[in-house]
């Protein structure tokens, strides 16, 4: 679910790399869908620029923590765009909205006015050193200059302390940023392994990659959680699968997006038992419950499984209301297509 790698070329020449210490490069948003405008970067304020989008699951999940930390620093001049890039337009607002209370900073869509790929992706994210996934956040320091840039779920409350107080040795912070490339450069080769294995059904080859990654970068392994469970189902090793995927949701018991997203991996994978399928409806159901019936991701996602466990008529009229509560035009044109399926006995296609 991370963004593809993007090649740099711009002019027929190669576009010059962003990193810790250089120059921000300005502001080119598109409309604002939450939050006072910003047109430009001053000296009495700190910035976190975030790139992200809608149907990205590691962008949900630092969401709420991105929003946490500016919760506690916004009283000490820091202000947080959350910039969306490669996604349809339509889809943001109504997003922001289901978010709530965890997604409170500023929102704005890209500039694709004069360029087709958004003026802030190509300018901005496009350029950062080894960063090509989403989400990628820029950290700019009252000087205009690009203090951090990572991962939102790897920036901790006292380096951004650091920046805002104007503590920060950026030099070191640049040397340090540097030494942190080639580590990273092995990250996304390990994980361009894990995915491609897990897309071949190479579950070995797939559990090697994460092993490593583990090794590499511990901190990061929780990100992968969905992977593990893929490969443990994908070995059929199913106690173990829904021993991991029931311990996982008890522990996020208040996140409609780990419900869903776990009880969406089960149900999208090779031939899960009966067992494993109704782990997945309490996953679903909760996901439901969680977002009071709002959201058709849920609704969807235990349509699915109500239809796997023989429950025809049960996903028919889950599915209905789906359908029914999807606002966004392209989404309810698929929605409408898997109730055409399951109305016909059809179990569709997951990619689809």
């Amino acid at each position: 679910m991370l963004a593809i790698a993007v090649l740099m070329v711009v002019a027929g020449g190669a576009r010059a790399e962003l990193m810790v210490g250089d120059p921000a490069p300005k502001l080119q948003t598109g409309k604002w869908i939450q939050g006072q405008s910003v047109s430009g970067f001053d000296s009495n304020h700190v910035y976190i620029v975030e790139f992200w989008a809608t149907w990205c699951g590691p962008c949900v999940q630092s969401i709420p923590h991105l929003n946490e930390l500016w919760q506690r620093f916004k009283d000490k001049g820091v202000i947080v765009i959350g910039q969306d890039v490669w996604d349809s337009d339509a889809a943001v607002a109504p997003f922001v909205k289901k978010m709530g209370t965890n997604m409170t900073y500023r929102v704005a869509l890209d500039d694709k006015s004069s360029d087709a790929d958004g003026c802030m992706s190509s300018t901005w994210w496009k350029r950062a050193v080894n960063h090509h996934g989403i989400p990628t956040a820029f950290i700019i320091n009252r000087d205009g200059v690009i203090a951090w840039i990572g991962h939102p779920m790897g920036l901790k409350e006292e380096v951004l302390d650091e920046i805002v107080s104007g503590r920060q040795d950026l030099v070191k912070a640049k040397a340090d940023y540097q030494k942190d490339l080639a580590i990273g450069r092995q990250f996304q080769d390990l994980q361009g392994t894990l995915n491609s294995s897990i897309k071949q059904k190479k579950w070995d080859d797939a559990q090697s990659a994460l092993d490593k990654i583990h090794l590499l970068m511990p901190r990061m392994t929780n990100g992968f959680s969905v992977q593990r469970l893929e490969i443990l189902l994908g070995r059929k090793n199913f106690d173990e699968a829904i021993q991991f995927a029931d311990s996982l949701g008890k522990l996020h018991a208040a996140d409609d997006y780990w419900q869903n997203e776990l009880a969406w991996t089960i149900a999208t994978s090779e031939l899960p038992d009966q067992r494993c399928l109704a782990l997945a409806k309490t996953l679903a159901g909760r996901a439901v419950d969680l977002t009071t019936g709002t959201n058709s991701a849920p609704l969807d996602t235990l349509a699915r499984v109500q239809f796997m466990l023989g429950d025809k008529p049960e996903a028919i009229a889950t599915e209905e209301k789906a359908v029914s509560v999807e606002q966004n035009p392209g989404e309810k044109g698929a929605l409408e297509k898997t109730l055409a399926s399951y109305r016909d006995g059809k179990l569709p296609n997951a990619d689809n």
